[in-house]
């Protein structure tokens, strides 16, 4: 869960993947990649997204080692988690619909 982890922080800091993927050096296709969970970030990403959204590396990878551990936790916090998740995808969504009408009327 790590890429979803990068990606909703993306998301909470109002940060485009393309500007992001250029902060970092990479590729807009391999942000997507690695948010995508299909590729895996290098130490170096790791600690260039830790820089740009001022924590630390190991608090990135601590949040995302406690959201891959849902297994041990109880139903209600299961369902929260979900609903949260989700809420941020919701959120994400009338992000991405609101530039794109920005994008079209200028």
């Amino acid at each position: 869960m790590l890429g979803n982890t990068l990606r909703l922080l993306r998301v909470l800091h109002d940060k485009k993947s393309s500007d992001l993927a250029e902060e970092l050096g990479i590729s807009p296709a391999y942000l997507s990649k690695i948010e995508s969970e299909k590729a895996q970030p290098t130490l170096e990403i790791l600690s260039k997204y830790a820089e740009i959204f001022q924590t630390t590396t190991s608090a990135l990878l601590l949040f995302s080692e406690n959201l891959d551990k849902e297994k041990n936790r109880g139903p209600f916090k299961i369902g929260m988690r979900n609903v949260m998740l989700k809420l941020l995808e919701v959120l994400e969504g009338y992000k991405n619909e609101a530039n794109k009408n920005l994008s079209n009327k200028q």
